[in-house]
């Protein structure tokens, strides 16, 4: 995207640190490398290949070489990148028009310096380095230059396998593939394999690389080892472009994501982590590379370090909420061509109440486990994504309401347990993961379920991934499952919610807190703002009353809320809020409403202004 405007910190969001996958080895001889310190690249069907198997790799994009951010295109940040985030890929996003008398156009022994330069310190550092002709339009002097340009590029790189050459960013929308992209690519593709570089060459779709489709439909021909071009960001873009960008896969052309991010497609916006969650996901299960947008402090969402970071002696704490992220996704990435052996299970049957080490599972699907810094020692299991599962054999003395709690960790919240049967059928219930600062920073979550009597098999699910999991402590509440429901008051939330872990939100934005426990609250809220929790789904176990806790803070009082289901309706209460000194003062105040049994999608609307939420929890009865 054109991401040059200024834009404010948002919110943390949620990833886990993920499994590496086995890949599957393919039979093909390749021309070039074979001593390379990197695997050649090369294509077949819809599959990017790294030393002829299947897999992929991720890492970061730079910013436009310009505007004081070229201060980025050296050894000492690709050397950074390489050692801290365990990155396999940079990407040189080489300004062609923007930066007035600064870009390729004007000055293009000076830009193709700078990207001689990350280039160079990624072969060192043995990464997959993308030269990217960051631009949206074609013809004229455009052309002419990119030809100019990728001919000394290959001519320098063709017996470097570590070079990928991107000859087009992101078309605009009125960019048409068949009319301006592809006889443009069919310019710029010859002059490239002309002086013998077999090196892959990605070329962009139209509409911001959106529109893979029309590349599958007429796809470029008589060139080996293209690729193309598919960029998303989480905030803008869902499920629609990824049905588009399976059917391109269909279609049999490989994709590579030279360009994504956490937030919205303008480099604004807060993290949804939901959304990136679903993105990572799709991107590991079809092998498609990527690069995160960016490496950069300018003052937005999308850049990965905090305003005036400067070009060395990063650390952990100038990253922004999408940076934190990002490096998250990035340093677990499956490595191409790479695999693990899955820990082996020490199962044995638990009699419950009690409770169960989480590592202690009688079957996994994707999981692995790890030493723990927890109380007590000894391994949690960790690398859990949406739809993982551990199973775990029980005996279940007595039918009845039993609370269920769980000892988790996470960078970020967004990640939901749900407790099953082992197999899927029945549901007992879900519970979200808050974000607790860290992968071993721990805290316990609780709900209440109703369990049947006996021997059987409890699954623990990854409805939404992100989180560690140490153990699983099972306990009687007390009552019957043949007994009526009751509504007394339970002192554990079913769940809290982190306010600023919204999947879509209008008008509020977020910022550090000095509430108990630190991180972001949501603030600036005016009239009408409402934050959507629709990506974070709370289980409630049975129809009754329950206690809704908001933690806000206000400097002039005044303010009021609802709390609703996603959407507005049906809303459930509206809560007045009080002064309470100051923006960070914080105070709890507390509404109790009637809720039906299953899953739901709250989401809270500002009828009045004037007032910060941290967190809100739900509890079953009233407290």
């Amino acid at each position: 995207m054109n991401k040059i405007l200024p834009q404010w910190m948002r919110s943390a969001g949620r990833l886990s640190h993920r499994k590496t996958l086995i890949s599957v080895a393919c039979g093909m001889a390749l021309a070039m490398g074979a001593d390379a310190a990197v695997q050649p690249i090369t294509t077949q069907g819809n599959q990017v290949l790294f030393g002829g198997q299947p897999g992929s790799v991720s890492g970061n994009s730079l910013f436009w070489d310009i505007w004081g951010f070229e201060k980025y295109y050296n050894g000492s940040t690709v050397g950074w990148l390489a050692s801290d985030w365990n990155s396999k890929l940079v990407r040189a996003a080489v300004a062609v028009e923007e930066g007035g008398s600064d870009n390729v156009l004007s000055n293009p022994a000076l830009h193709k310096a700078r990207v001689k330069a990350v280039v160079d310190a990624a072969v060192a550092n043995n990464m997959y380095v993308i030269i990217d002709w960051h631009t949206h339009h074609v013809g004229g002097n455009i052309t002419s230059a990119a030809i100019s340009f990728f001919t000394e590029m290959a001519q320098t790189y063709k017996d470097t396998p570590n070079v990928i050459f991107e000859i087009f960013n992101e078309p605009w929308s009125d960019v048409y593939w068949d009319s301006q992209i592809k006889p443009y690519a069919l310019q710029v593709i010859p002059a490239i394999r002309n002086t013998g570089a077999k090196n892959l060459i990605v070329v962009g779709t139209r509409s911001w690389s959106q529109e893979v489709g029309e590349a599958a439909a007429n796809r470029i021909t008589g060139y080996d080892n293209i690729a193309y071009t598919l960029h998303f960001y989480a905030g803008s873009h869902g499920q629609w472009l990824r049905d588009k960008a399976q059917g391109a896969l269909n279609s049999g052309i490989p994709l590579f994501v030279t360009e994504w991010g956490s937030v919205n497609a303008d480099g604004n916006g807060g993290v949804n982590s939901s959304e990136t969650w679903a993105w990572v996901d799709f991107m590991k299960k079809n092998n498609i590379s990527n690069a995160n947008w960016a490496v950069s402090d300018k003052a937005e969402g999308a850049s990965a370090l905090t305003p005036n970071t400067g070009a060395s002696g990063w650390t952990n704490n100038q990253l922004t909420a999408s940076g934190s992220l990002a490096k998250d996704i990035i340093s677990h990435w499956p490595q191409a061509g790479g695999g693990v052996t899955p820990p082996t299970p020490t199962c044995s049957e638990v009699a419950l109440p009690n409770t169960i080490q989480a590592e202690a599972y009688c079957d996994m699907s994707g999981v692995q486990t790890e030493t723990t810094s927890d109380t007590g020692g000894g391994s949690n299991v960790g690398y859990i994504d949406t739809g993982d599962w551990m199973k775990y054999d029980v005996n279940i003395p007595t039918a009845g309401t039993y609370t269920v709690s769980y000892r988790v960790a996470a960078a970020a919240a967004g990640g939901v347990i749900q407790l099953e049967n082992a197999g899927g059928n029945p549901v007992y219930g879900t519970v979200s993961v808050p974000g607790t600062g860290g992968w071993q920073t721990w805290t316990t979550v609780s709900h209440t379920v109703q369990l049947a009597a006996g021997k059987q098999s409890l699954g623990i699910a990854a409805k939404i991934g992100g989180f560690n999991l140490n153990w699983i402590k099972v306990e009687s509440s007390g009552s019957s499952s043949s007994g009526s429901s009751s509504s007394s008051s339970n002192t554990t939330p079913i769940a809290t919610v982190q306010a600023e872990s919204f999947s879509q939100m209008s008008g509020v934005q977020t910022e550090g807190t000095s509430d108990t426990g630190g991180g972001l609250n949501v603030g600036y809220i005016d009239a009408g703002d409402w934050m959507s929790y629709a990506g974070t789904p709370i289980s409630i176990p049975e129809t009754g009353t329950y206690t809704v806790e908001y933690r806000i803070a206000s400097a002039a009082g005044g303010g009021s809320l609802s709390f609703e289901e996603a959407g507005g309706v049906p809303s459930y209460t509206t809560v007045t809020l009080p002064n309470t000194g100051g923006w960070q003062t914080w105070t709890t105040v507390k509404s109790t409403i009637t809720l039906t049994a299953g899953t739901h999608k709250f989401g809270i609307k500002a009828n009045n202004g004037g007032w910060n939420i941290n967190w809100f929890s739900i509890t079953k009865g009233v407290k």
